[in-house]
């Protein structure tokens, strides 16, 4: 069953202010995954675009689909490649996640995600990605 739910998602980078969201959305329980879905607005400058968390217990994934496009896979201690596309152009992004941390049960709960990022052979980016979903009744 779908609820509604405040979720907020932070995004750090070494050096760098903090990105943060928050945003109403909806989140439910599907077969061995939670989802967080919510609409990206103006700010964020992907107006168009659905934004789903697909949170397991011990993946996590990032999934947008509209004005920009991306599935972006968080696995401990493993690698990924997404393609990120854009309006502007496509982009290959190379994931690396070095610590994992997910407590999400049918009221909601907090993934923490610290990972590496490089597109297109740039040097990579370390990132932490805190995400907090609380449901309202």
């Amino acid at each position: 069953m779908k609820k509604k739910a405040i979720i907020s998602v932070s995004s750090k980078q070494v050096d760098n202010e903090i990105i943060e969201v928050v945003t109403p959305g909806n989140f439910y329980r599907k077969d061995d995954s939670y989802y967080a879905v919510y609409e990206e607005t103006e700010l964020s400058g992907m107006e168009g675009t659905t934004t789903t968390l697909r949170i397991k217990d011990n993946k996590f994934s990032l999934i947008r689909m509209g004005s920009t496009s991306t599935k972006m896979d968080f696995n401990k201690d493993k690698g990924s490649v997404s393609i990120y596309k854009t309006p502007y152009g496509t982009v290959e992004l190379k994931i690396e996640t070095s610590k994992l941390n997910i407590n999400v049960n049918e009221a909601g709960g907090d993934v923490f995600v610290n990972y590496s990022m490089s597109a297109a052979g740039q040097a990579p980016q370390n990132t932490q990605l805190k995400i907090n979903i609380k449901t309202q009744d």
